[in-house]
C-alpha cells in the first residue's frame, strides 16, 4: 500500500473498529501522537496502547458519534495530510461539534510514525462546557 492509501485505511473503513483496527496494524511500536495544545485530550502519547488510553478510550467515553470526515489529502513522500471535520454530541452537554481540523501523518517504511493534529480547540471545548 502507499503511505496515502495506508492513512485513508484508518478513517474510511466501514467502521470505527475498522479504522482503529487498521491504525494497529500500520502504526509503528513507538507511533508518537500528538494532540493539539488546549484541545481536551492535549498531550503527545508514545505507544499505540498509551494512544488508545489517552485519545480514543476518551472520545468513545465523552461523545455520541464522534468522527473525522476528510475532505481531501495532501501526499508527498513520508508525510500525508488530512483535513476535514470532526463532527459528533458531547454526551454530558447534548452539545453538538463541528470543528475544522487537519491531521499531519509522518510514515516510514509503510508505518506510521507520528500524527499530529490541528484543530480549532475552542470549538471543542465550548461544545464541552
Amino acid at each position: 500500500m502507499t503511505n496515502l492509501e495506508i492513512v485513508k485505511s484508518t478513517y474510511e473503513g466501514k467502521t470505527s473498529e475498522e479504522n482503529r483496527a487498521n491504525l494497529a496494524i500500520y502504526a509503528d511500536d513507538r507511533i508518537f501522537w500528538t494532540e493539539a495544545k488546549g484541545f481536551p485530550y492535549a498531550g503527545t502519547y508514545v505507544g499505540l496502547e498509551n494512544v488508545v488510553k489517552h485519545v480514543f478510550s476518551r472520545l468513545g467515553s465523552e461523545w455520541i458519534d464522534y468522527k473525522f470526515t476528510p475532505e481531501d489529502y495532501v501526499s508527498g513522500d513520508d508525510k500525508v495530510v488530512a483535513y476535514g471535520t470532526y463532527t459528533g454530541i458531547n454526551k454530558m452537554t447534548g452539545k453538538q461539534l463541528e470543528a475544522r481540523v487537519a491531521h499531519i501523518w509522518k510514515l516510514k517504511d509503510g508505518k506510521i510514525i507520528s500524527f499530529e493534529q490541528f484543530v480549532d480547540s475552542q470549538t471543542v471545548n465550548d461544545s464541552m462546557k
